[in-house]
């Protein structure tokens, strides 16, 4: 009886401390997946810069709960972010994972975290089998399906009554939707289908190829520093002002500190700029640029977004995350003030949202910048979500 009754006080007590079964976590854990070496490293900062403002934004914690996230370098390898995935889920025993930049390592790390049933938020890399027949209720994506990113560079060379086109892109899954997405909403004749080695920095040969293909544009997608080489070496062949050239992923908040005037006149295609006139984007272009001293890219938009849907589920649940279908239904519920604007998830957890033409202009103040041009494509949903059987 002595022994019955101490048992009965020790649930009490844990129970009043927020121990018991059902109760809030003491804190939170996130691990956070990117890429923070090599050709990629400037988009995984602006990730992990993203993210980690909302966090010292909500004063250390997400929902109401201290938050402890576990940042890891991918090295742009799909075997190192595997060994990360398990090290997050079955040693640091995480509550979410977020992150992932590139494809070939959502491709590999999503596995033992999705198996773990542990919630996987991506806010870059999104390959076009997750979207569809290998959809997962533990995926939730702030950030596209690859093929979206480019549909709208389709849409615009179209628009801009572009006869030929030249396209290229790093030979691996994202590059691959990448052009499968521009040739969707592409109505001319694609003169060339170029695929380069992923992190190729010398260009010149495929530049001469497509001169004398003599194409009325080009669309290309070299994310990071292949972007950055990329847009000097069309520069220096004396292309760009006199064959447009269109991208995605190439000229961006990551790469453009680097490019300044060289990239003038490119014209992009995204689901955000930083002149976007929203309020919850208004304060965190400030905050951004005030801490870090450069203006966020699309990279850091998604990830802050990321940050802010996990908050709103951890509030909905009230830190129960041992019940992973409310948690499910509260991310689905996606009911947080994004910096893109109005945010809602489809059916396959990628978002509906508004596209924009993105140019690479001077502004007021003289420095060179990312404008939104006006929306492309309107509530726009990808092309795999019908394939998910969720």
């Amino acid at each position: 009886m002595q022994t019955t009754h101490i048992k009965k006080l020790l649930l009490a007590s844990a129970i009043a401390l927020g121990l018991g079964s059902g109760a809030a976590h003491a804190e939170v854990k996130i691990g956070l997946i990117t890429t923070l070496s090599g050709g990629g490293a400037a988009l995984g900062q602006d990730q992990r810069d993203g993210f980690m403002l909302a966090v010292e934004q909500n004063g250390g914690k997400l929902g109401g709960q201290d938050v402890s996230v576990i940042i890891e370098d991918d090295q742009l390898k799909p075997e190192q972010g595997v060994q990360i995935a398990r090290k997050l889920v079955n040693n640091d025993k995480v509550d979410f994972v977020t992150g992932i930049i590139f494809s070939n390592v959502m491709m590999a790390a999503r596995t033992p975290i999705l198996d773990s049933k542990t919630f996987l938020i991506g806010s870059n890399a999104g390959p076009s089998p997750i979207s569809g027949a290998e959809c997962s209720p533990y995926f939730f994506s702030t950030s596209w399906n690859n093929d979206q990113l480019h549909e709208g560079g389709g849409q615009i060379a179209t628009d801009q009554n572009y006869k030929k086109m030249y396209i290229m892109a790093p030979n691996y899954q994202a590059g691959k939707d990448a052009l499968a997405g521009f040739k969707r909403f592409y109505k001319g004749e694609v003169v060339d289908e170029v695929y380069t080695q992923i992190g190729q920095m010398d260009y010149s040969v495929e530049i001469a190829q497509l001169q004398q293909a003599n194409p009325d544009a080009v669309y290309v997608f070299y994310p990071g520093g292949m972007g950055v080489n990329f847009v000097k070496q069309y520069r220096q062949a004396g292309l760009l002002g006199k064959v447009p050239l269109i991208s995605a992923s190439t000229v961006d908040g990551s790469t453009l500190p680097a490019l300044q005037d060289i990239a003038l006149g490119v014209i992009t295609h995204a689901p955000y700029a930083p002149n976007l006139d929203n309020a919850q984007n208004k304060q965190f272009v400030e905050a951004f640029e005030k801490k870090y001293n450069r203006s966020p890219s699309l990279y850091a938009a998604q990830s802050y977004d990321a940050a802010n849907l996990i908050a709103s589920a951890i509030k909905k649940v009230n830190g129960n995350l041992q019940d992973k279908e409310a948690v499910r239904k509260a991310l689905e519920a996606a009911d947080f003030d994004s910096v893109r604007g109005d945010f809602k998830y489809n059916t396959n957890h990628f978002p509906i949202t508004d596209w924009y033409r993105v140019d690479v202009v001077k502004g007021e103040n003289g420095k060179v910048e990312l404008a939104a041009q006006g929306v492309v494509f309107k509530d726009h949903k990808d092309a795999y979500y019908e394939q998910c059987k969720m």
